[in-house]
């Protein structure tokens, strides 16, 4: 499933920072603006591995999974 994120990207004393909207406790930073995009991806794909490990380990057993389209 492909999926797209919004960034919020800024410089800052040499550095690019940035965070994930959608996503509140994805953000990261690089020394370069692509650093930050590669950094950023890193981030938020650890981040949805962690919460769906973490759903599925809460819900246990006989459950189903649906993809919701907005």
């Amino acid at each position: 499933m492909d999926a797209s994120y919004t960034a919020v990207i800024k410089e800052d004393s040499g550095w690019w920072i940035g965070w994930i909207e959608e996503i509140p406790g994805v953000n990261s930073q690089g020394r370069t603006r692509e650093e930050l995009r590669e950094n950023l991806r890193s981030a938020l794909s650890e981040a949805l591995e962690f919460n769906r490990a973490e759903a599925l380990a809460l819900v246990g057993s006989a459950y189903t999974e649906e993809q919701i389209l907005l």
